[in-house]
């Protein structure tokens, strides 16, 4: 089921910031902070809590496009029913703030993962691992018509099980095209259940004014090959050390562009680095468009596989039935991945980031780090501090949570 067909089958739930205990900030985006929230309702659960700011929203939106990312995303985590991708888990909106509520993840990023093994970079086994649940998180959000578009470690979180979870899709669209090569399992996708609808969402009566979750049309353009409807989009949208190089030249882009990215991850996640990062952006694009990637040391399985995701031209790229196919692979039981009991890695004990500060001020935080700077912050809160890892690190979510291992990095999951 496309998500044209989902966003209008239920009402998103609406929450309040009385019913939420916001223990601290745990990261920041361009647009935005997240905190880490719970439910006072359920003790138990902890929330991530995606906080923007409308006026922000509204200085780089003026051609609504800002308006049309925020819903997009908001609509399409409701109708997530997949273990690797979160759920919406509530939406709230204020005078100042736009906000949802998803799954929190314990463990961090991958980004930061990597960061902490011995010599930054994982064996083949702990890859493959990884590279196999990305596959199937891509698979499912190309069978529901999405591309993603902003594959890369800061992005790729760490749930409670060790499992991961793709996060942020503000940069994802929708596209109309034909049947994806390999399909879900339909047992491995449940289909979405009712809500209860005893309130309403003033976010979601938002977004519903007028407002398509789609890329504007000078955005993308449909182009009919052998009978085959493609649709392409030409918008520039990515990290740059991770955008394809059809994204690059403008020429337009398909669910391609994910499997070059997943490429591009893969290469880092070996390698300790990524292929083509030039010293400053446009020798990066000139790397991406020209340069080949070096892929040192004995031909493996996996080396074949990046070479293939890294290919310039997006229609000899490999795609998701060679993918699964490869012989990287070759032991995988696709459907078994995310039920692995024991992943790789286990988020440590989360207790010390349940004690965080008490009656944060949200909107009043928000305000101090994207306004005109003359809001005054709460006691204890270093604005300057959250801008220098903004500066660092844009878009991550900053993990505060020591990591556990649950051997080394020579664990076999296959």
């Amino acid at each position: 089921m496309k998500v044209d067909e989902l966003i209008h089958e239920h009402e998103i739930p609406a929450l309040d910031f009385q019913d939420l205990q916001v223990i601290s900030a745990v990261g920041r985006g361009a647009k935005g902070v997240v905190f880490l929230a719970k439910d006072k309702a359920s003790d138990k659960q902890l929330l991530a809590l995606k906080v923007v700011s409308k006026a922000l929203i509204e200085e780089k939106g003026k051609d609504r496009g800002e308006y049309k990312r925020i819903c997009f995303e908001q609509q399409v985590l409701h109708h997530f029913r997949h273990p690797l991708l979160p759920r919406l888990r509530g939406v709230l909106a204020t005078q100042n703030v736009v906000a949802y509520a998803m799954d929190y993840c314990p463990g961090g990023n991958l980004h930061s993962l990597r960061k902490r093994q011995t010599e930054k970079m994982f064996s083949d086994d702990v890859i493959r691992f990884y590279a196999a649940e990305l596959v199937l998180a891509l698979e499912y959000l190309h069978s529901l018509g999405i591309a993603y578009r902003d594959l890369k470690p800061e992005n790729v979180m760490i749930q409670d099980n060790g499992h991961i979870m793709l996060v942020d899709f503000d940069l994802s669209t929708r596209l109309s095209t034909k049947t994806p090569r390999s399909s879900p399992n339909p047992s491995s996708v449940p289909k979405p259940h009712p809500v209860n609808k005893k309130r309403f969402s003033l976010l979601h009566r938002w977004c519903n004014s007028g407002i398509s979750p789609e890329e504007s049309a000078s955005a993308c353009e449909v182009r009919v090959n052998s009978g085959d409807s493609d649709e392409k989009c030409n918008s520039f949208v990515g990290t740059e050390e991770y955008v394809a190089p059809e994204i690059v030249s403008g020429k337009g882009h398909d669910f391609a562009v994910d499997w070059w990215s997943l490429g591009v991850l893969l290469y880092e996640m070996l390698y300790g680095m990524t292929p083509f990062k030039g010293s400053n952006r446009k020798e990066t694009f000139y790397r991406i468009i020209s340069k080949v990637p070096e892929l040192t040391g004995e031909a493996t399985p996996l080396r074949d596989l990046i070479a293939k995701l890294l290919e310039k031209d997006p229609k000899k790229r490999i795609e998701l039935e060679g993918i699964k196919g490869h012989d990287f692979f070759e032991e995988v039981q696709w459907d078994d991945v995310p039920k692995i009991s024991r992943p790789p890695f286990i988020p440590g004990n989360e207790s010390e980031v349940t004690e965080g500060r008490e009656n944060i001020d949200v909107e009043l935080f928000v305000q101090g780090i994207f306004g005109n700077g003359e809001v005054e912050v709460p006691k204890g809160i270093n604005v300057e501090n959250h801008n220098k890892e903004e500066n660092t690190n844009k878009k991550a979510w900053v993990e505060e949570q020591n990591l556990t291992t649950t051997a080394n990095d020579r664990f076999n999951i296959f």
